[in-house]
């Protein structure tokens, strides 16, 4: 069963310095879907330690759709979106701002 339309909470404004959780879920897709993160359309890497796009300090768990800043900077202001993916197919939320 393809992912439906993911559910994505993301924080309007975070000071910086300061964490920030992004999340994301989706409950009808068989088999269950995993989460990838884009932001400005540029997809966020699973591991922050290979993101060559800046220094960000991030955990991005696939499983649960889970992406937490640790410590956000200016650089993390931007649209974020995420597509929830099966064998059945995908479906990506709408983009939200994060301003920091």
């Amino acid at each position: 069963v393809k992912p439906m339309t993911p559910r994505c909470s993301v924080p309007k404004a975070v000071p910086v310095g300061k964490s920030a959780s992004l999340h994301c879920h989706e409950n009808e897709g068989f088999p269950k879907s995993t989460y990838s993160w884009y932001r400005n359309s540029e997809p966020l890497s699973p591991d922050s330690k290979s993101s060559k796009s800046h220094n960000s300090s991030y955990t991005l768990n696939p499983a649960t759709g889970t992406l937490i800043f640790h410590a956000v900077h200016k650089g993390d202001t931007g649209r974020y979106s995420c597509i929830a993916t099966n064998d059945a197919g995908f479906a990506k939320c709408e983009e939200q701002e994060m301003e920091v």
